[in-house]
Parts: C-alpha cells; structure tokens; sequence
C-alpha cells in the first residue's frame, strides 16, 4: 500500500447537514481517482476520530465486527498510518 495521503472535503466526511442530503453528484466527484481502499481507510478513521478512538461504538456505525475493525487498524498502523488512539 502508498503512503499517498488522499484528501478528502469535509463535504464527504463531516457533513455540516445529514449525509442523506447529499446528492450523488455532489459526493461521487470528490472520490473519483480514489481506490475503495482508500476510501473505506477514510471511512474507519474519520468513523473512528468521531466515536473518539472507541473501537466498539466505531465498529457498530460502520456496521462491521470488532474482529474486522482491529485488522483494519493494525493493518494501517503497519502502513504508518494515525490511528486515532481511544480517549482514557
């Protein structure tokens, strides 16, 4: 994997309205040139930067198991990627 940071508006990952109010033209140019891997990597770490580093509250809004976020994590953190760290 790059060490490529990809950016991301805050359009797409801090939506300041309900992210059901955007359109699909409005979100789907941001991502174009992105790889779903880049895009998923995004998702749990801005997922996980909102439930404050809380792994099972992160793991539940993504809708995905435990297990599988905690292979996500040390798979980026193997990468040198931030992984936000959960509040004490």
């Amino acid at each position: 994997m790059s060490q490529e940071s990809v950016v991301f508006t805050s359009a797409v990952f801090s939506p300041p309205r309900p992210a059901s109010s955007l359109t699909p033209d409005q979100i789907v140019p941001l991502l174009i040139g992105s790889t779903v891997g880049e895009i998923e990597r995004e998702l749990v770490l801005q997922t996980l930067a909102r439930c404050e580093g809380n792994r099972t509250r992160a793991a539940r809004v993504l809708g995905v198991s435990i297990r599988t976020l905690r292979n996500k994590i040390r798979l980026y953190s193997a990468d040198g990627i931030d992984v936000p760290a959960p509040a004490d």
